[in-house]
């Protein structure tokens, strides 16, 4: 259950927006499928490390016939300086091929689909679907999950009750956008160890009791 008004919550999502009108994921991509890859290869890494990594990669393999051509050795080579990279590659590999025997070589826009394929849970799924296909989707991240509980927004003790609390909530002209608000807001202002509640857009509207001053 929300701490929020409606109007507050209207409030706080309008100034996120006027901040950054047209938010975007800090990955690097060329289409669905190298997005895929890129969120595969994020878990547990940084996006910046994600960036350096594919730039060489994606342009030898952009698609999945081309990451199958490359194979699980070639990729390795490119990832190896992600965390957890064999793992990650044997993931990429798998999934490239289910996507070139069961859907022609083409990313399917269905998060049940997407949950099957190797090394793709429910956040990465909600990720695809928001910024390659533009469905309105809550991906939540720690970032998210951080914001949501310290300010009140739309607490809940997993991921998951996160989630659907931000689907009842968010209302319909922010809900595109509305996941990347929250993670560049967890990255840069609500951060973990101390939150930059001075220069916050919504620190009038958080509930978060702790809030810190100006250095």
């Amino acid at each position: 259950m929300t701490d929020f008004t409606p109007d507050e919550i209207e409030t706080f999502f309008a100034r996120l927006k006027a901040a950054d009108p047209d938010p975007r994921s800090e990955l690097s991509f060329k289409n669905p499928y190298t997005l895929l890859v890129a969120v595969v290869l994020s878990a547990q890494a940084t996006d910046q490390s994600v960036n350096k990594a594919t730039e060489r990669l994606f342009a030898v393999a952009d698609s999945p016939g081309k990451m199958l051509d490359l194979g699980e050795d070639g990729l390795k080579e490119h990832i190896k300086t992600i965390g957890l990279y064999n793992n990650k590659a044997r993931n990429i590999m798998a999934l490239s091929r289910t996507l070139v025997d069961d859907y022609g070589g083409e990313v399917p826009a269905e998060r049940a689909k997407l949950e099957k394929l190797p090394g793709v849970g429910r956040k990465s799924a909600n990720v695809v679907l928001n910024v390659a296909f533009e469905q309105p989707t809550m991906a939540v991240d720690t970032h998210i999950y951080r914001v949501c509980n310290r300010t009140g927004l739309a607490p809940g003790k997993t991921t998951r009750a996160v989630e659907d609390a931000l689907e009842r909530i968010v209302p319909e002209p922010y809900r595109l956008s509305a996941h990347h608000w929250l993670i560049l807001h967890g990255r840069y202002v609500c951060t973990a160890r101390k939150p930059a509640c001075s220069g916050c857009r919504v620190a009038d509207l958080c509930r978060y009791p702790d809030k810190t001053s100006a250095a």
